[in-house]
């Protein structure tokens, strides 16, 4: 007679968050290691979990435990349990000037130029024993929200489907950036000039693509670039002075504007600039005062 499997109701939370961190590592020794166990201890809890389930949960794949389609369902699934018992462990009350914990914020290189400065000098001011942490973002910021890499996620990064929620801090819009001595600073670029241009283009990675060009794709364009780099860092020392043009966000261009022309683009791809979080830590008062502070930090 074939075993029963175990009671789920044996099953606690954190055999759940041992599912995560495996889940996030892709191996045993490394979930082992982060959480300060056995290896035998993470292979006995999986084995216990896979026999509840009826499912592998993990195959090994390329050297790395490759969750199962069931695994990816139980896993979001307990990711809200776990959310849920956040939020019951939080205090009622947030005291800043006592606290003492990190937080973690998931951002790209605009938010590290224009806004993290603010940000951190106000939460010093008011909090001055806490910690932070700024962690890239790149494409998939939402879902480090969910493994619980990051507290809160600023950027053009609005998420539609259920767990997560998001404010907005202000709109944005795209730039010309060009030398002051370029043959069209001074003319109003039309489609035509515009793409006749030498494009420096940033191309961010991780399937991110800049709303302008998806603007200039729809309006049935392309853009040919001239050279193609991998952030906004350094284009002021290489635009200068060349008849190369970089498409920015306008407050980011704006910085080099002392010695770089910033000119109107046909193609604006306006956007908003949003903070965004996950459910787990909509109730949590010192949660709830982090966004408080961004996003006044952010407005002002």
């Amino acid at each position: 007679m074939p075993a029963s499997p175990p009671n789920p109701a044996s099953i606690d939370f954190a055999a759940l968050d041992m599912l995560r961190v495996v889940h996030e590592l892709g191996s045993f020794t490394a979930a082992a290691e982060k959480l300060n166990v056995n290896q035998s201890a993470v292979s006995y809890t999986i084995g216990k979990l896979r026999a509840c389930f009826q499912d592998p949960l993990f195959v090994r794949e390329g050297g790395r435990q490759v969750a199962t389609d069931r695994c990816e369902e139980i896993l979001a699934k307990s990711l809200q349990m776990l959310g849920m018992l956040d939020e019951m462990l939080q205090p009622d009350a947030f005291a800043p000037g006592q606290a003492t914990q990190n937080v973690t914020i998931a951002c790209n290189y605009y938010e590290r130029v224009l806004l993290i400065p603010g940000i951190v000098a106000a939460i010093r001011q008011v909090a001055p024993k806490m910690t932070v942490k700024v962690i890239s973002s790149l494409s998939d910021g939402h879902l480090r929200l969910l493994r619980r890499e990051a507290d809160v996620l600023i950027g053009p990064f609005e998420r539609a489907e259920s767990g997560f929620h998001s404010r907005r801090l202000y709109g944005e819009e795209y730039a010309c950036l060009m030398d002051p001595g370029h043959p069209l600073a001074r003319t109003p670029l039309d489609a035509d000039r515009y793409l006749s241009l030498n494009h420096v283009l940033i191309d961010y990675g991780a399937g991110w693509q800049s709303a302008f060009l998806r603007e200039l794709e729809a309006a049935g364009h392309r853009l040919t670039p001239t050279i193609v780099v991998p952030s906004p860092a350094g284009l002021g020392t290489l635009i200068a002075g060349s008849d190369l043009v970089a498409t920015i966000p306008r407050r980011l261009g704006a910085r080099d504007a002392e010695t770089l022309t910033l000119a109107p683009s046909p193609f604006r791809g306006r956007f908003d600039v949003s903070l965004v979080w996950a459910a787990h830590t909509n109730a949590s008062a010192m949660h709830r005062w982090l966004r408080d502070l961004i996003w006044s930090a952010c407005r002002d």
